[in-house]
């Protein structure tokens, strides 16, 4: 099976920064696009940001400017690097994966990451 694991979480101080980490791992056969997110989805969640495996991004524009998001396909992760931060930034982060996995045959899925709380203080 596959998994996301994240790290990088944290308390900053208004203006600061934080990096965010997430690996994949198990029966991967591939990974389209990988991002992440403010709260899960169905939960009003929000992409903060997107990149393809391409290397193609997009970013919330809350966010524009201040964050960026990265990835190795070698190692199946993805990173967010968040600069400049703000109170609003505060959250619980998700990491997302669009997977396609072996399952004896392949199968596509999206995959999640456990969390990890960001706060931001004044």
């Amino acid at each position: 099976q596959v998994q996301l694991v994240e790290s990088g979480g944290g308390l900053v101080q208004a203006g600061g920064s934080l990096r965010l980490s997430c690996a994949a791992s198990g029966s991967i056969f591939s990974i389209n696009d990988m991002g992440w997110y403010r709260q899960a989805p169905g939960k009003q969640g929000e992409l903060v940001a997107r990149i393809t495996r391409g290397g193609s991004t997009n970013y919330a524009d809350s966010v524009k400017g201040r964050f960026t998001i990265s990835r190795d396909n070698a190692k199946n992760t993805v990173s967010l690097q968040m600069n400049s931060l703000k109170p609003e930034d505060t959250d619980v982060y998700y990491c997302h994966a669009d997977i396609i996995y072996h399952r004896g045959n392949l199968a596509r899925r999206d995959y999640w990451g456990q969390g990890t709380q960001v706060t931001v203080s004044s």
